[in-house]
């Protein structure tokens, strides 16, 4: 785990900023919508470490806390599809307030953040899909572990520490998906747990507890605990072999829309259609198998969702928004659902789809039949801003722009905030306090 070259390749160096711009531009978005709207208000001591969106600071636990919830809360934070993990909602909190509580330089950041980001993704990599299928996120089970990695190598931690720190940050493991049956919002949540797990591990190595150094393996191993898969610790061994010289965050994707992931592909499919809903009888989606417990169970909740921040992981709510209105917005994740959404909601069916290529992928597949009598079959192998079908840095830079928009940043500030984070040599974090939200 600490195989990392001291400087990253250029290409990678680039791509965790990019990563980094992003997550940021999601929590000052959440700070002004979406359900954790009024956390960064809540009474906390004062501290170095700034809460995203008030240009106020706190202890470095309590802003990782804050700080990953609200990259959470939109569910508009970027994936690595393969491994099914949100690694800048835990990873970026976590590094941004250790490095500002103990005052480390940019690159140093950068280099920590891919460095967690690696050691996660090859984490869900060991045991694809397997966190999910038992019933829990893998982010919030693996995303202490790695976020302590991150802070660990950012705070020069030596490999026994670090060791240390993974067999602590394993006590924080936890995350399931209950959330999805009544339409909670603590999924959000999770994230900010796993980068307040990972400052708290840290500090309690520092304090002078230990872990233990074989956590990952055995039956009552992380693995086999939550993914019950006891061999995916050696599987996980040898995916580390090739760390410093493979890097997987060069894989992660981007999202498009404030959504569950898998859903995005099925909105593209749709979005080719060019129909409105009176001329729509039925679609009919097939679900990869292992995504069906999240955005198609159980099918009449998610036809018929209670709020409409809870149709975020709906199949049918989410396809009938981008019917009846063209597209789908952090907007139409406030407030009630809407009645005609709604209402087209109710046309559409799903089916499993076995042997789609997930997790490797994230495809769709959907058949219309239109009120004419004609039918027509869409199918999206896999989805908008991953490894193949990359977006560019201008993209990402106006998704960050747009979402210091949507919470009344005054653009100079944003705009010099994402020029000096995606271009210096070193970037200065200390700026981040510059990202106010402006009006009520």
């Amino acid at each position: 785990m600490l195989a990392l070259p001291r400087a990253l390749p250029d290409e990678i160096d680039r791509v965790a900023r990019l990563h980094l711009l992003d997550a940021i531009g999601v929590a000052v978005a959440g700070s002004r919508l979406g359900p954790a709207r009024a956390l960064p208000a809540a009474p906390r001591a004062q501290g170095p470490c700034t809460v995203l969106g008030t240009g106020t600071g706190t202890g470095p636990a309590e802003a990782a806390l804050v700080n990953g919830t609200l990259v959470h809360s939109l569910e508009y934070d970027d994936t690595h599809t393969a491994s099914v993990m949100h690694g800048s909602s835990v990873l970026a909190p976590a590094v941004l307030a250790a490095a500002e509580n103990d005052g480390v330089n940019g690159a140093d950041v950068v280099r920590s953040f891919v460095a967690g980001w690696e050691v996660l993704i090859r984490l869900g990599l060991a045991a694809p899909s397997g966190f999910q299928r038992t019933g829990f996120q893998g982010t919030s089970v693996a995303g202490p572990i790695a976020g302590a990695i991150a802070v660990g190598v950012l705070s020069g931690l030596d490999r026994t520490a670090l060791i240390d720190a993974v067999g602590v940050a394993a006590s924080f493991s936890a995350g399931n998906f209950t959330f999805l049956s009544r339409g909670a919002t603590s999924k959000a949540a999770q994230a900010g747990i796993g980068a307040q797990a990972a400052i708290s591990a840290v500090a309690l190595v520092r304090g002078g507890i230990t872990g233990a150094p074989d956590v990952l393996e055995g039956e009552r191993g992380l693995f086999g605990l939550y993914a019950r898969d006891p061999e995916a610790a050696s599987r996980l061994a040898a995916l580390s072999n090739d760390l410093g010289s493979r890097w997987h965050l060069a894989d992660a994707a981007f999202k498009a829309l404030p959504c569950c992931h898998f859903l995005h592909p099925f909105v593209e499919a749709v979005a080719t259609l060019d129909a409105s809903p009176v001329g729509i009888r039925r679609i009919l989606c097939r679900v990869p198998e292992g995504q069906e417990q999240i955005i198609a169970l159980p099918w009449a909740r998610k036809q018929a969702p209670a709020r409409a921040d809870e149709a975020r992981w709906s199949l049918p709510y989410v396809l009938a928004l981008q019917v009846v209105r063209g597209a789908v917005v952090l907007d139409d994740f406030l407030g009630a659902p809407d009645p005609a959404v709604l209402e087209m909601a109710g046309r559409i069916e799903w089916e499993p789809w076995q042997g789609s290529g997930y997790p490797a992928v994230f495809p769709a597949a959907i058949e219309v039949e239109f009120t004419d009598g004609t039918t027509r079959t869409v199918q999206v192998d896999d989805v908008d801003g991953g490894v193949r079908r990359p977006w560019d840095a201008t993209r990402v830079t106006g998704k960050f722009l747009d979402n210091c928009a949507r919470a009344d940043v005054a653009p100079d500030q944003a705009e010099k905030f994402s020029d000096a984070l995606t271009s210096a040599a070193s970037p200065d974090f200390s700026t981040l306090r510059s990202l106010v939200v402006t009006a009520g």
